[in-house]
């Protein structure tokens, strides 16, 4: 198994947020500055990675009838260990993902790489497989919360970067501004990966048209 490949196919081809579609509500409820972003992005990236480890390493003792109940308790197991965390050095982060702290036990990414991936997989694979799928949505959450933060609110990581001058529109940090966002990076990769299909097309038909 190629390892480097299973941690770089969670950053772009199947990117949790921008190809998969999964675990949207953080995505836009928590994105509206990159601290936050970045925040709800690392905790995700602790606990894939470390249910993957779990769901691995025990996937031969788990009976198949009560694999999910046992997924579900060790991801809430993990959570609240990151949240404890959070809590004691991190308290305005905290207090910033408030609701969605808890909610992670239920995102979608974390229970679908434990299914598809962990379960079928030796503990080093899966580890790899949930550090390339936690890396690939830190990167979506920040991707979309610096581009919120910037256009919504004129500044980057609390700093204000524009000036006087800039009147922010409201609505990019609200909720429909994060599923423009979305919409938009999602367009653009759709575009870049049709234009590098149609050239690729050419390029076959030309080198069919020598032979």
């Amino acid at each position: 198994m190629n390892l480097w490949k299973e941690f770089t196919k969670g950053l772009v081809a199947e990117n949790p947020i921008f190809r998969l579609a999964l675990s949207l509500c953080p995505a836009l409820a928590v994105t509206s500055n990159v601290y936050n972003a970045l925040g709800m992005g690392v905790t995700v990236l602790f606990v894939i990675t470390c249910n993957n480890i779990v769901v691995s390493a025990f996937r031969n003792v788990i009976h198949p009838k009560v694999r999910v109940p046992v997924y579900i308790m060790s991801i809430a197991t993990i959570v609240t260990v990151a949240m404890l965390t959070l809590e004691a050095y991190l308290p305005v982060l905290f207090r910033e993902l408030g609701i969605y702290l808890p909610l992670v036990v239920v995102f979608a990414i974390i229970l679908a790489r434990a299914e598809v991936f962990a379960a079928k997989n030796s503990v080093i694979p899966s580890m790899i497989d949930g550090l390339g799928m936690g890396v690939g949505f830190t990167i979506g959450m920040v991707t979309i919360g610096a581009i919120r933060e910037i256009i919504g609110n004129g500044s980057f990581f609390g700093y204000q970067i524009l000036g006087s001058w800039y009147h922010p529109p409201l609505i990019i940090i609200l909720a429909p501004g994060g599923f423009i966002v979305i919409g938009f990076i999602i367009g653009v990769m759709n575009l870049n990966e049709k234009r590098k299909k149609d050239k690729s097309e050419k390029a076959e038909m030309a080198a069919g048209g020598t032979i």
